[in-house]
């Protein structure tokens, strides 16, 4: 017996990898036999390996999951003929026992070029008997050859329902795809027989709910006998006689569903039987994997139009919250009137003050920002002021301040509420006369500037316990503008993270990442108590050490999963479950290191003094010791 696995995919199509005694590893990382390139794989990934006179299958704990004939296992005995799909390879399990095809059926051998071989590879085909319930070799080469070269969900389709009709006798085929995150149809393929146009033709409701919501395939050799299908009238008024359906399923998600039917109109049609059901399971086993893999790739081009076009603006958001403040900003650009600009923190107050300086007559002018609340008292006149020569210790040469730096533009005092008292009697005059007194100086310069001022402070409360002017409070709000918290807009929870991703990627010099559904609903979720702040550090956390061209939830920091966790999941129960997953996968990857934690680091893609962190903070270390 000489087991081994065949390539399907190109345009390697054809290399053979034995199964030797000590298996056969797969993965990214160099220590592997078959070394896959695509970064969807694991860095180990799976083994093929001896198992009591046949060979097992094992999954290494990887990230997207390993497939045999399209559903994904953890472990599985393989079988002649299984389908083995891991990241963008589609590799077929073959052993020496296979027989030849008799030469009635044509050539009694497929003969491929073996890639970077010189030799040619010869595939053994499987009897015809076997073919009966699955595609033959020459049907998965091709099939293969179709979905490795789609680049779009469509040209998979039409590809698809093509091979589906040469291979099942049927008159129309469907390729039927829910929503991302949701069971409704999203879009639909049809192909024809009678027509050359490829119009969708309608489905049965009754077949797609049946086949989407348990996740089974259905047949009905004969339509009128079929007693689920007894409600269906629409089947019987389109005079179908046989049908079948399956799931298209990808990592436990059902991505949608293959139809084929035969219509009644041809009175010698063959009906479809359970190898044809077999056949169709088969191709959408095979394709399901290739469809999660285009539709991910339209999500992300998707999601980097998105991202480029959120780098345009400054402020971001779609709610009504944020279309009122963009009317009123639009209204406040053209006057010189003082605005005061209140929200919590975090919610981009200087964001605010920034596009409308841009949005005014002053656009071209100095914008100026000062933080009041990160200076004494002394200084803080000295920077928004400025000082002469020899005014105090260390004026060693004359200052001009931001309050004159910023002449003919914007002002914007940032963290208002904290200016001392004694400060806010200059600040009060500064405002009503537009003049200044350098520290030191001997005589006022007149400025030409607009002042934005913010705070998150409750001015009201401070005027009453002391702490801030009344007089200065009415002369700062003439205008005032509200900004709003993070959860009281969460509509612009996924724009604003799209943008900070954009932002921040370009930032770091890598490629504009994009979110997940998943990462997308945790973010939703979160009540952001840190607002528009806390979310671009989130990004930002989730960018640096995220690992994929997508981020997932998993990259999220934990407050962000914890309380973005689904309603009926107590936060408990939450966190002890990525507790037990954290430990599960280290035990597993310590024991196939051979108790060594350099090894295991390396499966797991983490530095060893991050995994001994690790270990000892899950309490691991009474049982995991390491062993060089």
């Amino acid at each position: 017996m000489r087991p081994r696995l065949v390539l399907l995919s190109s345009p390697r199509s054809g290399q053979t990898f034995p199964v030797r005694p000590d298996g056969l590893s797969i993965g990214r990382h160099p220590d592997n036999r078959l070394l896959v390139t695509d970064r969807a794989a694991s860095r180990f990934h799976c083994v093929v390996e001896p198992a009591d006179g046949r060979f097992r299958l094992r999954d290494l704990e990887s990230r997207q999951g390993t497939f045999v004939n399209g559903r994904p296992i953890r472990e599985h005995l393989l079988e002649e003929g299984d389908l083995v799909a891991v990241a963008d390879l589609l590799l077929l399990f073959q052993t020496e026992e296979t027989e030849s095809v008799e030469a009635s059926r044509g050539e009694s051998v497929a003969v491929i070029g073996g890639g970077s071989f010189s030799a040619r590879t010869t595939i053994h085909l499987p009897p015809q008997d076997a073919l009966r319930t699955r595609p033959d070799f020459q049907t998965l080469v091709r099939i293969a050859g179709v979905l490795q070269a789609a680049r779009s969900t469509e040209e998979l389709a039409r590809g698809l329902l093509e091979q589906v009709l040469a291979a099942v006798p049927g008159d129309r085929a469907a390729l039927l795809l829910v929503d991302r995150g949701s069971a409704e149809i999203a879009a639909t393929f049809a192909a024809d027989r009678r027509q050359v146009s490829g119009d969708p033709f309608p489905v049965s409701r009754t077949v797609v709910q049946a086949v989407l919501s348990d996740g089974v395939t259905l047949r009905a050799e004969d339509v009128l006998l079929e007693e689920r299908l007894a409600g269906a009238d629409s089947l019987r008024a389109d005079r179908i006689r046989s049908l079948l359906a399956v799931p298209l399923v990808h990592l436990d998600r059902v991505l949608g569903l293959l139809y084929v039917d035969v219509l009644a109109t041809r009175e010698l049609a063959r009906p479809l039987d359970e190898g044809h059901l077999q056949i169709l399971a088969g191709l959408g086993g095979v394709a399901a994997g290739a469809l999660a893999s285009v539709r991910q790739m339209e999500w992300l081009d998707e999601e980097n139009r998105r991202l480029t076009a959120s780098l345009v603006s400054d402020m971001v958001g779609e709610s009504p919250r944020m279309r009122e403040v963009y009317r009123l900003i639009a209204r406040m650009a053209a006057s010189d009137s003082t605005v005061l600009l209140r929200g919590e923190s975090g919610t981009g107050k200087e964001v605010a003050a920034r596009t409308l300086h841009k949005a005014s007559p002053r656009a071209d002018k100095p914008f100026v920002a000062v933080n009041c609340a990160t200076l004494s008292e002394t200084l803080l006149e000295s920077e928004l002021f400025g000082h002469e020569k020899g005014a105090f210790t260390g004026a060693v040469a004359r200052k001009i301040g931001k309050a004159e730096a910023a002449d003919g533009g914007t002002l914007f005092l940032d963290e208002l509420g904290e200016i001392p008292l004694p400060l806010q009697s200059k600040l009060l005059r500064f405002l009503q006369e537009r003049e200044l007194d350098r520290v030191g100086g001997t005589h006022p310069i007149r400025v030409d500037v607009r002042v934005v001022a913010a705070t998150n402070r409750d001015l009201e409360k401070a005027i009453r316990e002391g702490t801030f002017r009344e007089d200065l409070y009415y002369r700062l709000n003439v205008i005032t503008l509200h900004l709003p918290p993070l959860r009281e807009r969460r509509e612009d929870v996924s724009l604003l993270a799209s943008h900070f991703a954009a932002r921040i990627s370009q930032r770091l010099g890598r490629p504009t990442a994009g979110f997940t559904p998943e990462a997308r609903a945790c973010l939703q979720r979160y009540d952001w108590p840190g607002n528009v702040r806390e979310l671009a550090n989130a990004v930002e956390r989730a960018l640096v050490l995220g690992e994929g061209d997508l981020i997932r939830p998993e990259d999220l920091p934990e407050t962000v999963l914890e309380s973005g966790a689904a309603p009926e999941v107590s936060l408990g129960q939450y966190h002890e479950a990525i507790q037990e997953t954290k430990k599960r996968l280290i035990r597993g990857a310590v024991a196939e290191a051979g108790g060594n934690i350099t090894k295991a680091a390396a499966r797991l893609g983490l530095q060893p003094t991050y995994l001994h962190r690790l270990i000892r903070n899950l309490e691991l270390r009474g049982e995991i010791r390491d062993d060089p």
